[in-house]
């Protein structure tokens, strides 16, 4: 009796230290966040009891709010679009068999492995106007006369943060990819090729069908990385000039550590995580559903 009650209990008990430690580091502080948005809370960090949604209220009102929300948007759709895109056609490529494709994966992974502040402070001195190495070379090249500034606007800085943020994100989307790629068992492309499909056939009615379950994954993961992206940003630009490239991560980011409106950076990190969930989840059961469909 007692042998049959420990294998019952076994499981949870191996389950048991990840499940305390969620409800310690991911479940507790939501909740510690989510009580901060309804209270209004002093510069020292102190609860003064329930304030009627009034921090929710002011960040709304606030109109620096919609152009950070529009800025996170446009961030997250083309960072999470362009890099599944781009990482799913290096995929393709780094599963064929070639000379030297142990190099190219290794050189690939590399973006992925370096730190986010070292790539946005590369990308910075690159796309700088007086010492930039993009300028240098184009001059050397003869393509231009003079110098250019290629962070002329707030528009265009948001760019080239966007055009960092997809460099870096790309080698995650290849090899979750490429894992579901070399998973896929060879017989059904030999089956194929003998019922006369081309490649484009193949890639349509077998590798993107099979491949489908990992890149959910990678853009799921993606959508929540690149939503809550604050390195290659802040390192950049910090949300200048008045919170043109700002965020919603670095623009309740101001608010609590420059501005000391803890309960409104809150009520920031509480809106954002209902959107996080809501556009991954949808991302998911729509997937899944496709996926059960077909």
């Amino acid at each position: 009796m007692n042998k049959k009650f420990y294998r019952q209990i076994e499981p949870y008990i191996w389950i048991a230290p990840s499940v305390i430690l969620m409800a310690i580091f991911i479940v507790l502080p939501i909740f510690s966040v989510f009580e901060r948005a309804m209270n209004k809370v002093t510069r020292a960090g102190k609860l003064q009891g329930f304030n009627n949604f009034e921090n929710f209220t002011k960040v709304v009102n606030d109109p620096a709010f919609g152009l950070v929300l529009k800025n996170t948007i446009v961030w997250t759709i083309a960072v999470v679009v362009i890099s599944t895109v781009l990482g799913f056609c290096l995929a393709l490529v780094l599963n064929n068999n070639f000379k030297g494709r142990k190099i190219v994966r290794a050189i690939v992974v590399f973006p992925w492995a370096t730190t986010l502040v070292i790539q946005a402070s590369v990308w910075n001195f690159i796309i700088n106007t007086d010492y930039g190495t993009l300028n240098t070379l184009l001059l050397k090249l003869g393509i231009i006369k003079q110098a250019v500034n290629w962070t002329s606007t707030p528009e265009a800085y948001f760019a080239w943060e966007i055009a960092c943020g997809i460099f870096v994100t790309i080698p995650f989307v290849t090899f979750c990819v490429l894992s579901g790629l070399q998973s896929i068992d060879t017989s059904y492309y030999e089956a194929a090729t003998v019922d006369g499909a081309n490649y484009w056939q193949k890639l349509r009615s077998l590798t993107l069908p099979l491949v489908r379950p990992s890149l959910t994954v990678s853009t799921v993961l993606n959508i929540i990385y690149v939503f809550n992206s604050f390195p290659i940003i802040w390192t950049m630009t910090k949300g200048d000039p008045a919170n043109h490239t700002d965020t919603l991560v670095t623009y309740l980011y101001k608010l609590a550590f420059y501005n000391g409106k803890q309960g409104e950076a809150a009520a920031v990190s509480v809106i954002g995580f209902i959107i996080l969930l809501i556009c991954a989840s949808t991302y998911m059961i729509y997937t899944l559903r496709k996926g059960d469909d077909t």
